[in-house]
């Protein structure tokens, strides 16, 4: 670890599990998973009929007029940076300036847009809307976050499938910390409950009809998930400088390829991203209290990753606390990272490692400490949140305690 000390100042999601990190928090400490039926906008012949959705949002109600230039994905991203903003104590009417970049990660960014003018062109026989092209481009997201908070530093879409808002949070935490910028709105947001969406991810045979069941010995496939999670990163002498309150410290991000198949993953891959993480970090396998797994509940990841966590941590893996909540969130592809980190840093807030649910019967290939059915007390100065993606494209993320 080189560089200046980065914090996170402030924090916002949108989720199956209603608007704010509170409500999102809430759901994943106590258990209450947020997947419900599937509603879509067009007719829907699928097998799969669930899904965690954002639901109750209008869009037009929440962003006034700048709504029509708005896809789903960068509604839910531009609510969600609301939040964080106002938690760092960054009024709107104070322009960020070329010293703060907006970085959006986004797997596959306007897919209702997507999905509508398809329909329109081949379906109803009509042209699809006008504003159709800005808002189905990844760089939509950032763009319009970086419109609305005055931020004219770097500003761009990251697209690394799953781990999307996780690159885009490790990029940014290094930026700061090389010194080219001084602050960064980031994270990731994805909004693909879409007919089209659902029916390419049943036919590729990752999509349960029921529950997710991450690292159980029955597990049948991941539930499709969206939302958003916005974090507010800054230099700590910046935050402290203006009176900011840090949260906790991006410690440490790790990343590389697999470079071996597009959706098979690698364990040796991701334990070394993993390991990079640590040492970036600058800690031990034994500092780590709790891991957020990637933990999908598909047959080749939950085995894939638990091979990898065995090999990083090694004898402390016995006692390291594990858990995925995507059950609670679905997987929200792109903006799964971003989720996941959200947690990951409240989990660290509140010494609480929250559960992983539906798991009857423990696969004996995914040899790790998964947290039970409810949530559980635990020390822990930092946390590791993990994501990895098709294309085999890994991101680790450390957080340690703000002090």
């Amino acid at each position: 670890m080189t560089g200046r000390r980065v914090v996170i100042s402030g924090m916002g999601s949108v989720t199956a599990a209603g608007i704010g990190v509170d409500a999102l928090w809430t759901a994943a400490r106590s258990g209450r998973s947020c997947v419900g039926p599937l509603d879509v906008r067009q007719p829907y012949g699928g097998r799969i009929k669930i899904s965690a959705q954002v639901r109750d949002f209008d869009i037009e109600e929440r962003l006034g007029e700048i709504a029509p230039f708005a896809d789903a994905f960068a509604a839910y991203a531009i609510v969600a940076a609301d939040e964080a903003m106002l938690q760092a104590g960054l009024a709107k009417s104070e322009l960020q300036g070329s010293r703060c970049a907006v970085l959006l990660g986004t797997g596959i960014g306007g897919m209702r847009t997507i999905d509508d003018g398809i329909f329109s062109v081949y379906f109803a026989n009509k042209r699809p809307e006008a504003l159709t092209v800005p808002k189905l481009i990844p760089s939509a997201g950032p763009a319009l976050l970086s419109m609305r908070y005055g931020a004219t530093g770097p500003c761009f879409a990251l697209a690394s499938a799953c781990s999307s808002g996780a690159q885009a949070i490790g990029l940014g935490m290094q930026m700061i910390r090389s010194g080219i910028i001084d602050r960064a709105i980031v994270g990731g947001s994805e909004a693909c409950a879409t007919n089209g969406t659902m029916r390419a991810w049943e036919s590729l045979r990752v999509l349960t009809p029921d529950f997710c069941r991450p690292f159980a010995k029955n597990r049948n496939g991941m539930v499709l998930g969206e939302g958003a999670a916005i974090f507010v990163l800054e230099a700590e002498e910046i935050a402290l400088a203006r009176g900011g309150k840090p949260l906790c410290y991006v410690a440490g991000y790790g990343t590389n390829s697999d470079a071996l198949d597009p959706v098979r993953p690698d364990p040796a891959s991701a334990s070394a991203c993993i390991n990079m993480a640590l040492e970036d970090a600058g800690l031990a396998a034994e500092d780590i209290g709790y891991v957020n797994a990637h933990g999908t509940a598909t047959v080749a990841n939950d085995v894939s990753e638990a091979e990898a966590l065995n090999r990083s941590f090694g004898a402390c893996c016995e006692q390291l606390l594990v858990s995925s909540t995507k059950p609670i969130h679905g997987h929200a592809l792109g903006a799964g990272g971003a989720i996941e980190l959200v947690i990951s840093a409240m989990a660290l807030r509140d010494k609480i490692a929250p559960p992983n649910l539906n798991v009857e019967v423990q696969d004996p290939q995914c040899a790790i400490r998964l947290v039970g059915p409810t949530a559980v007390e635990c020390a822990m100065d930092a946390v590791l949140s993990n994501s990895f993606a098709f294309g085999g494209i890994n991101a680790s993320l450390v957080l340690t305690a703000a002090v």
